[in-house]
């Protein structure tokens, strides 16, 4: 069996200020990059409050998020 990656490194930046922001400003984002996050995989599953989202890589580059 083939050793478990390391888990991401995240760092934390700023919260964008305005109405438009969910998170209080005592709660800064999380900036995980996208190396880190994908590794060698073309998607990412992501559970949210018990829904799986899929994050995607396209051939050029972009990022797809589906439910």
């Amino acid at each position: 069996m083939p050793p478990t990656p390391p888990a991401p490194q995240a760092r934390v930046a700023p919260t964008p200020a305005g109405p438009a922001s969910r998170q209080s400003p005592a709660a800064p984002a999380v900036c995980v990059s996208s190396e880190q996050l994908f590794g060698a995989a073309l998607e990412v599953r992501i559970d949210h409050r018990g829904a799986v989202y899929r994050l995607k890589q396209t051939a050029l580059g972009k990022l797809i998020l589906t439910k």
